[in-house]
């Protein structure tokens, strides 16, 4: 089997050697397969599917005898859990019958919530991962070895920043390699069969059928959405709104759903880990918005399936939103706390990275100016440190003002 590295698999391997369930959840084609037949190659042990019903009615009718059937190998690796109503309570059954002797790892698409249907029955026997599509430091190790040990480099400047306002100010290098591919991640996104798919037309095409399957499968089938093309225009109205200030009751308006509807939708496309909501960041200032927050989707590939647009991104009259989106995609997937920032008088900044607690304002553009918005946020809180994200920057460097420290950054280095 053709495996290509990811990131959670560092993690994972912290866990092999202990007892608890290992929990995986993700979006639909993230990869999640993949991991498990990776770790039973280097582990052994059986993988099973519980989309075949003999397999889901054999642990559902004796989850014991079933075990038994897979104790030798030590390692069981179940995937689709989603296909077995309250599956916890049968993996709790394994856990503690096999406790020592079956390591267990289980996932469920995003379409199954781990959490809430696997943690009432197994408290303090499981661990839970996230499995999302590839972050542009994956698809660089996946496309280009050698180029992404320079990115690296240039990465880890980034984040060493963001704990301890310390950088090296350097020249940028390999521009013109590194924009080829940050484009093609920001037009086809980080589904692996997608990022392995060299043909565009092909590309394009399994990412329709993956919104399609998408929609029929998880939405229809696993969530009982029945009405599927007022869900469409939903999704679709959101790609339009990336970015942007959700207005649920005027959207619903707009739609001709009711407002309790277009919630309802909203959570399932958060659940199935398609869009994520950003929340504001306030601290008790009465010009400050509360309550409003920002739509994103976690793959722009899927966005623009939405949109049917893969025009170049030159060519785009949405540069400045797939560039927001792509800071705010690479942020989720290394697990920063984000917030945005925005008064009552529509002064705003893209994002607050909450860091150990300390708010770091970033400001994401396509040119590198500084912004009356940004200035405002740091004379009205004074972080020790801020950055902002750009297309045109051509060299890591930094700047005073105040007493906060600017860190100017290439979007194509995150």
């Amino acid at each position: 089997m053709e495996y290509l590295p990811r990131k959670i698999e560092k993690l994972l391997e912290n866990w092999i050697k202990r007892d608890e369930v290992i929990l995986i959840k993700g979006p639909r084609q993230s990869g999640k397969t993949t991991l498990l037949k990776h770790f039973q190659e280097k582990y052994g042990g059986a993988y099973i599917s519980l989309e075949f019903e003999d397999l889901s009615q054999a642990l559902i009718k004796d989850p014991l005898l079933f075990g038994k059937r897979y104790i030798e190998g030590k390692f069981l690796y179940i995937d689709e859990a989603q296909y077995v109503k309250d599956i916890g309570k049968y993996i709790k059954i394994l856990y503690d019958n096999y406790k020592g002797r079956l390591k267990i790892f289980v996932t469920g698409s995003g379409s199954f919530e781990v959490k809430e249907s696997l943690g009432k029955y197994l408290v303090g026997r499981a661990v839970y991962f996230e499995l999302l599509p590839l972050s542009f430091e994956e698809f660089l190790l996946w496309k280009d070895k050698n180029l992404y040990e320079v990115f690296v480099e240039y990465f880890e400047e980034f984040f060493k920043f963001l704990a301890s306002g310390k950088l090296v100010q350097r020249d940028i290098i390999f521009e013109r390699e590194f924009l080829r591919y940050w484009e093609e991640f920001l037009l086809y996104g980080g589904f692996p069969a997608i990022v392995k798919e060299e043909n565009e037309k092909i590309k394009i095409q399994l990412l329709k059928n993956l919104l399609q399957t998408y929609i029929e499968k998880d939405i229809f089938f696993f969530l009982n959405v029945r009405e599927l093309e007022k869900f469409r225009n939903f999704l679709k109205s959101l790609s339009f709104l990336t970015g942007s200030l959700l207005e649920l009751s005027s959207l619903s308006k707009e739609l001709k759903m009711d407002y309790k509807t277009a919630v309802n939708y909203l959570n399932l496309l958060v659940q199935t880990y398609v869009v994520e909501t950003v929340s504001s960041y306030h601290k008790n200032l009465v010009t400050e918005l509360k309550k409003a927050k920002k739509i994103y989707f976690l793959d722009s590939g899927l966005r623009n399936a939405l949109l049917n647009n893969f025009s170049s991104f030159n060519n785009r009259t949405d540069r400045g939103i797939l560039l927001e989106n792509f800071v705010f995609s690479e942020f989720r997937k290394a697990g920063l706390e984000i917030r945005f920032w925005r008064t009552a008088s529509k002064a705003e900044v893209d994002f607050i990275v909450l860091y150990e607690g300390n708010p770091i304002p970033v400001e994401v553009k396509l040119t590198s100016e500084i912004t009356k918005s940004f200035i405002s946020f740091i004379k009205n809180y004074s972080p020790e440190r801020a950055t902002i994200i750009s297309l045109d920057i051509k060299k890591i460097f930094s700047r005073k003002l105040n007493n906060t420290t600017i860190f100017f950054f290439p979007c194509f280095y995150l």
